[in-house]
């Protein structure tokens, strides 16, 4: 390893399992990652290190800790009903190892239905890795830290975002809010998508509706003309009523 990666590596060797461990060197033989730097982002679910591939573009390294049950317990809304963990075991790992491979279809799909969303890149068990949303180890501001010069287009950006996520990728992000938006290059870029469930969840309809409420709340806080929950779910939808 390079010397410049020492202390990161110790760190990480404190942190985290054998089993992770070995996945981040996985990644590293093959190319995927070549340096890793400090967290940028640390939740109860898992925490983003800032890193470079050989290429030097920045990597955000998502990494899910295997140990908490409480995280456990907040995934299940989310997992019950959707037909991609049909097969899945119950035990927290498992659920963990799913939980990373769904974030990245998720991203996946987001991207093809041409939502702005992080690019995701590789995942192997409980270690994701996406391109760096922000420069030079800075993340991007979340929508609630900026002070917008263009609020309605932000909004008008994000309606369009969930109608593609519903009608084209055929999700719901299902935790939309302005905590999970970036602002970068003067336009919005989902994130922690990893709880978007498909069309067919028994509460994607129910996360829809909360997620167009969030959106009426933000922006009908800063000012915008927004339109009514009503109106905003038969646009995403279509027609659907």
């Amino acid at each position: 390893m390079k010397e410049k990666r020492g202390d990161e590596y110790e760190v990480l060797e404190e942190v985290f399992d054998r089993s992770t461990l070995m996945v981040i060197y996985d990644f590293m033989n093959k190319g995927k990652i070549d340096e890793i730097h400090g967290v940028v982002n640390a939740g109860k679910e898992a925490r983003i290190y800032w890193g470079k591939d050989r290429e030097g573009r920045e990597l955000a390294i998502k990494i899910y800790l295997t140990v908490s049950a409480e995280f456990k317990k907040g995934m299940l809304p989310y997992i019950r009903g959707d037909p991609r963990f049909t097969h899945v075991r119950k035990d927290t790992r498992s659920l963990i190892y799913a939980w990373a491979q769904k974030e990245f279809k998720n991203l996946q799909r987001a991207m093809e239905a041409g939502v702005r969303v992080p690019e995701p890149i590789a995942v192997s068990k409980n270690v994701l890795i996406m391109s760096f949303i922000g420069k030079n180890g800075v993340n991007a501001p979340l929508l609630k830290e900026v002070s917008l010069k263009n609020p309605k287009q932000i909004y008008r950006r994000l309606l369009t975002y969930v109608k593609k996520l519903y009608q084209k990728a055929k999700l719901v992000h299902a935790d939309l809010s302005e905590y999970n938006v970036m602002i970068w290059r003067n336009a919005p870029v989902l994130f922690d998508v990893s709880q978007a469930v498909t069309l067919d969840h028994p509460m994607a309809d129910q996360f829809l509706r909360r997620d167009l409420e969030n959106l009426y709340r933000y922006f009908k806080k800063l000012s915008v003309d927004v339109l009514s929950v009503e109106e905003m779910y038969r646009r995403v939808t279509g027609g659907k009523t």
